[in-house]
C-alpha cells in the first residue's frame, strides 16, 4: 500500500484525485490532504506517509518550491512529487535541483499517474514526457558541444542494452513502454535506467538526456 499525501489549494483537485486514486485503493492510500505548505507541515508528524502529491503555486506565506524544501530536509524518507500545469523549464529545473522524485502535469492522463507513483514509491524519478520532450527540445537549441578528450571511453562504459534504453528514454517512453518495445520486463528497465543515472552521474531523465545529446549517444 502507498500512503499518500495530497496537497492542493483546490479543494475539486483534491476531491478528484482522491476519486481516481480510491479506484485503486489496494494499492494507493490518501492519508491526509492539505490546502496549503503550512498546513502541510502541519500535518507531517501527526502521518505516516510515502509520498506528497503537491501543487507550485499555492496561498499563503511557503510556495510549493519552500515547501518542497523544507519537506526533503526534515524528512528525507518521504519522497515529493510535484503535480501543476507549469511546465516551464524554470519550474521544472529548480524542483529537480531541489530533489523531487516526480513532475507530473495536471493534464496527464489517470494511467500516467499511476504508473508515476508507482515508480516513484520504487525509488524510481519520474518526469511527464511532455516535460521531458520540452526540456530536450531547449537542449538541442543549445550551441553543440565540443566532445572532450576520453569521451570515447566514458561510453564504453554504456553496455549495448543500456544504450538501447537511453535511446528509447530519449524518445519520451515510459518504462513500460520500453519493457514492450525490448521484450523485457519493467523492473529490468527501471534498473537499466538506473544504471544510466549511476553510471552517467546524471541527477534525473532530463540531465541523462541532456548528456547524451551532449556525447552523440542518442540523436
Amino acid at each position: 500500500m502507498i500512503d499518500i499525501i495530497i496537497t492542493d489549494d483546490h479543494k475539486i483537485v483534491r476531491d478528484g484525485l482522491k476519486a481516481l486514486l480510491q479506484d485503486h485503493h489496494h494499492t494507493f492510500q490518501v492519508v491526509g490532504e492539505a490546502a496549503s505548505g503550512s498546513e502541510l507541515i502541519e500535518l507531517l508528524p501527526k502521518l505516516c506517509a510515502d509520498i506528497v502529491l503537491m501543487d507550485i503555486s499555492m496561498p499563503g506565506g511557503m510556495d510549493g518550491f519552500e515547501t518542497a524544501a523544507y519537506v526533503l530536509e526534515q524528512y528525507p524518507d518521504l519522497k515529493v512529487v510535484v503535480l501543476s500545469m507549469l511546465r516551464h523549464e524554470k519550474y521544472v529545473n529548480r524542483m529537480i535541483d531541489l530533489g523531487v522524485s516526480g513532475y507530473i502535469l495536471k493534464n496527464a492522463g489517470k494511467d500516467e499517474l499511476y504508473c508515476a507513483l508507482q515508480l516513484i514509491a520504487q525509488g524510481c524519478r519520474y518526469i511527464s514526457p511532455d516535460v521531458t520532450m520540452d526540456l530536450l527540445r531547449k537542449v538541442q537549441s543549445l550551441p553543440a558541444v565540443q566532445h572532450i578528450n576520453g569521451s570515447r571511453e566514458e561510453n564504453r562504459d554504456l553496455s549495448k542494452r543500456e544504450l538501447e534504453v537511453l535511446n528509447l528514454i530519449g524518445e519520451g517512453y515510459t518504462n513500460a513502454e520500453i519493457a514492450d518495445k525490448l521484450f523485457t520486463s519493467k523492473r529490468t528497465i527501471e534498473t537499466h535506467r538506473q544504471n544510466l543515472l549511476d553510471k552517467t552521474k546524471a541527477r534525473n531523465t532530463a540531465t541523462l538526456i541532456k548528456y547524451a545529446l551532449q556525447r552523440g549517444l542518442i540523436s
